[in-house]
């Protein structure tokens, strides 16, 4: 085997073709697998030595719900239906297409053009660079892959990076920090590590690129340039090999669902995940924590405030002011199984937060190394690494043993006091040491090899922790940081943002560049975590944008040690009562969005262009997101701000959420948004919203199902939804709403498929404040009702 030079690369040849792959081998040794998974799908997995030094994937799951210890293997194609292609070889390349993906692969130095199919055309997705793309032994090792950067192209995903969603121009770095204040505009790295980039071409035609790595990963959209090779962006992987997924388009929705649906089911959680959660550090950091837990009960019923959870910081681990992962201060908290019945009466569970690393004075340190359940070096010794106000060691999650015992853990000191949650807080695993060895389920690795699936292995293990105690249960875990595939088995939040008003612009950009990367059940720090207490009108705001995330938690750490409150600001308070109200009314339409981001793979959150691709102007970057396909939120991120201007996506008709005004598609509006009022909100017209009616705060009455309708102003429309019990794996129901309306009349049929979940056995529909027209359901079944200023029928179902 001849040494490749970058004036003679190597020349591959096809060696094999079998199931789902062609095999190219070079004569340098080089080996490239082309694999052919779906009609939409392929890959590239480059060997430069001819043997895989990746570990086993944990990212790729095809639509499952977990993968089986230790990884899946490279080579593995189960799961992909691996249709049959056309392949081609001549004139130096191979030509490999499928009815939607067509490869492009000159064999002399290994350029790869891929395309997708439009209609009837073919059209260029990516090519790459033209001169040496990859590293075939002429840098240092290291994976490398540049590809053309084509005029007007755009760039989103990577998770929850900071700054606008369009991340070209740009450069990143992808490993897992704890960057406590960080900069939401600026800040870089972050908690998460997500390779996968969703590429627009200028006319909005997407394809998805996904770099299956756990290594350091650098990324660059055009930040750098060479006179040498034209414009170009490129990734620099630290070890292993490169190993890129190509999914076509050219819908950026359909390609966004194909992504999660490649890294696995989004995790359905149980409904009272969607209300509001409580959380604050200072309470339980307090010498009189029991005290200080007790009186936010207190204030909700004081306040007639709703509340589902409460996040329970790290202090109830304390020992001095350190904290000792799964010790309880007896001190603070006399009897733990009491504390959290105490909270489960009043209908709040508690959602305990957990590290994955023992302090070196941690009080069963000792036992865990001896047992070798930390991450070690070559000889096996705890490798220690800088963690909170002392140095610890972290557990070893590679290693089937270590699960075990965290799974215990997670039982004794919490399942079995009667919590049924976990909080996965501060795992980004900063081992630096490169003497560091991860067991790597008994094929040991350098942990600079494999860094982001620690996090993830730890949101499994304390999944499963909560399957095992409560079988007929839904699990609800949290997890800060992560990877590719972490909505299999937790829900996120982007961490400990700073506290001031260009966090809620960039937080809101940062969830959508998780949902475009298949972690769409996310939220944030409502109020800022670190830094200066938030003024009334900031902390306001925030709630107004809180309350449509699908992840509504209070949270903070401010440097006065004051506490994000409800009724932080007597002033706010009744505001902000309100808006808790809201968040409670519309819970059933989020858990539909959550069922069906589970069953479906549909995002929650979304960019506008996602759901109008051909609206050139939605593709300009912008402080609008849709939740779900028909609700445009338009949240306030200015001071002093009284109105709130957009743009309407073109390509649908829309209406007020509190006026019932229509608003054309693509036109520039102005809606009131006083600071004491409802956030400005629009639906799209034809749609619906499952509500629920009962009057919302501290003891809520019981579920009194209900629809908010907003029908076109003429044609035909249909709606369905989908609801059950809130948790187990009990029946589902489906609600179906078909209609026409003309300008005296909207006529609608409603249809339920399934047992019935609840309520109270009536359906109330309800048209949109100053709605006039005659309803007419079910051929005139049912009781004409007012509610909250909207007319509608109540039905018997």
């Amino acid at each position: 085997m001849r040494r490749a030079t970058l004036s003679n690369p190597p020349l591959f040849s096809l060696a094999e073709q079998r199931r789902g792959r062609l095999t190219l081998v070079a004569d340098t040794g080089a080996v490239a697998h082309i694999f052919v998974l779906e009609e939409d799908i392929a890959r590239l997995l480059l060997l430069a030595d001819g043997v895989v030094t990746s570990p086993p994937s944990w990212a790729i799951a095809a639509g499952a719900s977990d993968i089986a210890e230790p990884g899946r293997d490279r080579m593995d194609v189960d799961g992909f239906t691996c249709p049959d292609f056309a392949l081609a070889v001549e004139d130096g390349q191979i030509v490999v297409e499928t009815m939607l993906l067509r490869i492009t692969i000159r064999l002399h130095g290994l350029h790869c053009t891929w395309e997708q199919r439009d209609g009837e055309q073919w059209r260029l997705m990516a090519a790459d660079r033209p001169t040496q793309a990859y590293d075939f032994g002429w840098w240092d090792g290291r994976v490398y892959h540049y590809c053309a950067r084509q005029t007007g192209e755009r760039y989103y995903g990577l998770g929850d990076r900071t700054g606008d969603s369009n991340r070209a121009g740009r450069s990143f770095r992808l490993t897992n920090l704890d960057p406590m204040g960080y900069d939401a505009e600026q800040s870089d790295p972050l908690y998460k590590s997500i390779p996968y980039i969703l590429v627009a071409d200028a006319m909005g035609r997407c394809h998805g690129a996904f770099y299956d790595s756990v290594a350091g990963v650098s990324v660059d959209f055009g930040r750098e340039l060479d006179n040498y090779h034209g414009h170009y962006r490129h990734i620099v992987a630290d070890t292993g090999d490169l190993d890129l997924w190509m999914i076509a388009g050219p819908d950026p929705l359909a390609v966004t669902r194909r992504f999660t649906w490649l890294t696995g089911r989004p995790a359905l959680m149980p409904r009272w995940t969607l209300g509001y959660s409580g959380s604050t550090m200072s309470y339980t950091d307090a010498p009189d924590a029991a005290e200080q837990m007790a009186g936010f009960l207190d204030k909700l019923g004081e306040h007639d405030l709703g509340c589902t959870s409460f996040h329970l910081s790290s202090g109830y681990t304390s020992i001095g002011d350190k904290r000792y992962v799964f010790h309880w201060n007896r001190d603070k908290f006399p009897d733990p199984a009491a504390f959290v019945a105490s909270y489960a009466g009043a209908g709040v569970r508690l959602v305990p937060n957990i590290k994955p690393a023992l302090l070196r004075s941690h009080p069963r340190y000792d036992e865990v190394a001896a047992a070798g359940l930390f991450v070690g070096d070559g000889q096996g010794a705890p490798v220690e690494a800088q963690f909170w106000d002392e140095v610890g060691s972290y557990i070893d999650f590679t290693n089937p043993a270590a699960a075990a015992w965290w799974r215990d853990q997670v039982k004794s000191a919490l399942l079995d006091q009667g919590i049924v949650a976990t909080w996965n807080d501060n795992n980004e695993y900063e081992i630096w040491d490169r003497r560091a060895r991860f067991y790597g389920f008994g094929s040991p690795c350098s942990a600079a090899a494999m860094r982001p699936v620690q996090p993830m292995l730890m949101a499994r293990a304390s999944r499963r922790a909560q399957q095992e105690t409560a079988p007929g249960s839904r699990p609800y875990v949290v997890t800060r940081s992560g990877m590719a595939g972490l909505q299999r088995y937790a829900q996120t939040w982007t961490g400990d943002n700073r506290t001031e008003w260009k966090t809620i612009r960039y937080n809101a950009r940062m969830a959508i560049g998780l949902a475009l990367s298949g972690v769409s059940n996310s939220g944030h720090d409502v109020g800022g975590f670190a830094g200066p207490a938030p003024e009334p009108e900031l902390l306001l705001r925030w709630v107004q944008a809180g309350v449509f995330m699908p992840r509504f938690s209070i949270h903070s750490w401010n440097d006065d040690r004051t506490v994000n409150e409800p009724w932080m600001y007597p002033e706010i308070l009744p505001a902000i009562r309100r808006l808790l109200a809201l968040r409670q009314t519309l819970v059933p339409f989020l858990y539909d969005l959550l069922h069906r981001y589970h069953a479906a793979c549909e995002p929650m959150v979304r960019p506008t262009w996602l759901d109008f691709p051909g609206d050139a102007r939605a593709w300009d970057e912008n402080d609008e997101h849709l939740l779900g396909s028909d609700l445009l939120v338009a949240t306030v991120m200015e001071p002093g701000a009284t109105t709130r201007s957009l743009r309407t996506p073109a390509g649908a008709d829309w209406i007020d959420m509190w006026t019932g005004e229509h608003v054309e598609g693509g036109a520039e509006v102005t809606l009131a948004a006083p600071l004491d009022g409802p956030p400005p909100l629009l639906a799209r017209a034809g749609s619906a919203m499952l509500v629920d009616l009962a009057k919302g705060g501290w003891r809520p009455e019981p579920y009194q199902r209900g629809v908010w309708l907003f029908p076109p102003r003429e044609g035909a429309f249909a709606w369905s939804a989908i609801e059950d019990m809130g948790d187990g794996d009990g029946p589902v129901d489906r609600w179906h709403v078909d209609g026409r309306a003309d300008p005296e009349r909207i006529a609608i049929t409603v249809r339920r498929e399934g047992p019935g979940s609840g309520g109270d056995g009536r359906l109330t529909l309800l048209l949109p404040p100053g709605e006039r027209r005659l309803l007419q359901v079910n051929d005139g079944i049912g009781d004409a009702v007012t509610h909250d200023g909207r007319r509608g029928v109540t039905l018997a179902v």
